[in-house]
């Protein structure tokens, strides 16, 4: 991303990019600043974009090889073309050697095959860049930096809350901006934002239970884990939520305990898990009451309960009670 920026900055963009990974917002961000480098915003005519495994590869290269009109420079974007997990049999990479220079082709993927042909040509003759979501500190700062752009702060403690709440299965740019555009419409009349802000206007009282409940299974407390649960079905809010949450803390709990007591450090535990790097020690602090082995049992434990609600052996509410009294009694 730094390089990017750096080509950008030097004027030396070079004329092939792939950008891939995971995280969309990222992806989307830097093709935009690419694409708003080389060409003016309101010029149409020497840009093309393209998405889909279905695009036709002489077409596009019928294009690229068109001199711009009243412009440096020609502008082509492939979206999830997917030839970089197979590359096209009619994609002859010699004719994209011989492309004019002011012809410039910016790739936007998710899944690549660093073996194949198609992504070893753009490594050599072109800039190959992975983005996927950034770890902690990086998501602190940039969250920091959105804030800033309003004439807002932000207190740590939220920003650490926002993180580990505000989607709570996967780390998603998109859907943290957007979050943060409610939180800011919210405090339009604020210049500092709190947890007490985050909470009111991004987590839900369900989210927010989960949570509490998921914490309190961690610490082995019955009453309030049941209490908790039974709280989060009176919000009509499905019990096979509560079992997919379940699974992912202690799968990921298994995880760090491994990965722990193998000698990584957190930031690679993190990285590992999915998961953000201030949140290894809440995790790793929870692991000291369990060994491996027991929360290995224990995901399987979740993965025989799941079995048996959809085979209709058992309820769903009544499944995921038995897991919360098993495993907050340990």
């Amino acid at each position: 991303m730094k390089n990017i920026n750096q080509h950008i900055e030097d004027k030396a963009i070079k004329q092939f990019y792939l950008i891939y990974g995971e995280e969309d917002y990222l992806k989307s961000q830097y093709k935009d600043k690419l694409v708003n480098a080389l060409l003016n915003p309101e010029d149409t005519m020497n840009y093309s974009r393209y998405e889909g495994a279905g695009v036709n590869v002489l077409e596009v290269l019928d294009v690229a090889n068109t001199l711009p009109f009243f412009s440096d420079a020609r502008v082509i974007v492939l979206e999830n073309s997917k030839w970089f997990e197979k590359c096209p049999k009619d994609l002859d990479l010699e004719m994209l050697e011989k492309l004019p220079d002011s012809t410039y082709i910016i790739f936007v993927e998710t899944d690549v095959d660093k073996r194949g042909r198609l992504y070893k040509w753009i490594d050599k003759h072109g800039y190959a860049s992975v983005m996927n979501a950034p770890d902690g500190k990086m998501l602190q700062t940039w969250i920091a930096g959105l804030c800033k752009a309003e004439g807002k702060q932000i207190e740590k403690e939220a920003v650490d809350y926002f993180l580990e709440h505000v989607g709570m299965d996967k780390t998603n740019m998109l859907l943290m901006k957007n979050e943060l555009e409610k939180v800011f419409a919210y405090c339009s009349d604020k210049t500092a934002i709190t947890t007490k802000d985050i909470k009111d206007i991004c987590v839900s009282q369900a989210t927010d239970k989960m949570f509490e409940m998921l914490d309190a299974i961690g610490s082995c407390e019955r009453e309030r884990a049941l209490l908790l649960y039974h709280d989060f079905l009176a919000l009509k809010e499905p019990a096979m939520r509560v079992h997919v949450m379940l699974t992912r803390h202690f799968r990921i709990l298994m995880k760090v305990k491994g990965l722990s007591e193998a000698g990584m450090d957190n930031k690679t535990i993190a990285s590992i898990c999915g998961i953000p790097p201030f949140s290894v020690k809440k995790y790793a602090a929870q692991t000291g009451k369990y060994s491996y082995e027991q929360l290995k049992d224990m995901v399987e434990q979740c993965q025989e309960i799941d079995y048996k609600i959809k085979t209709g052996q058992i309820k769903d509410t009544v499944g995921v009670e038995l897991l919360i009294v098993e495993f907050s009694g340990k």
